[in-house]
């Protein structure tokens, strides 16, 4: 008998979470291994688990579940992360997938669809909800780069990117804007995708030629 695929919910709301869990267990060959509320959780949790799937709301509080993606991709590699949200915006849709998820559901979709499309992500496939698909087009369509990529940054992650600017350490920082080091980590993945870089010293390089420019406020250090 092959294992079953274990999975890992992520949804802020504790009654979504306890729905989803029921209409998961009652799939034959499926496991919910663990809860979680927000994206430093869920970080601790995929280490500590190994789930095969993250199933993963777009809108937490603090760092959001399209951000958390590559993070928790990072932590399991080989666990397939697939969205469930109740935004059927084209834009979320494209930000999903261009972060790594394996699909986009809507919290909407019946009870053998989400067991269908978590076997699907599992084994590989681009899962893409019944209802989101007339969506796909719009969110690939051709978008103009902001002229200054930084514009493109939440005010978090600009405080980090700046922390990063001057040295400090994600224990430092974490302690200064009083969050976990664990949200620290995901708000720095977050702006490698978002600014393309592949380290924390770009991302220093970056904030360190930005910070004499007049625009957009960095958030530099608190003190």
């Amino acid at each position: 008998m092959p294992a079953d695929i274990r999975i890992l919910l992520v949804d802020d709301h504790r009654l979504v979470r306890s729905g989803v869990h029921a209409l998961l267990d009652a799939g034959d060959g499926l496991q919910v291994v663990g809860e979680a509320g927000d994206a430093g959780e869920a970080l601790r949790l995929a280490a500590q688990l190994r789930p095969d799937v993250v199933l993963l709301d777009v809108h937490l509080p603090g760092v959001g579940g399209i951000d958390a993606v590559q993070a928790l991709r990072d932590v399991v590699p080989r666990a397939a992360v697939l969205m469930l949200s109740v935004s059927d915006d084209a834009a979320d849709l494209a930000a999903a997938l261009r972060s790594g998820a394996q699909g986009y559901l809507l919290k909407t979709c019946d009870a053998d669809e989400l067991v269908g499309a978590v076997r699907r992500a599992h084994a590989g496939e681009l899962v893409i909800g019944s209802a989101m698909a007339p969506k796909v087009a719009a969110a690939f369509a051709a978008r103009t780069p902001p002229s200054d990529p930084i514009a493109a940054l939440t005010a978090r992650e600009r405080q980090i990117g700046a922390a990063l600017a001057r040295g400090a350490s994600n224990k430092r920082i974490a302690r200064e804007l009083d969050i976990a080091e664990t949200t620290v980590k995901v708000h720095v993945q977050s702006i490698l995708r978002k600014l393309a870089l592949s380290s924390r010293v770009q991302i220093a390089v970056v904030f360190a030629e930005r910070r004499p420019r007049d625009g957009i406020p960095l958030e530099d250090d608190p003190d």
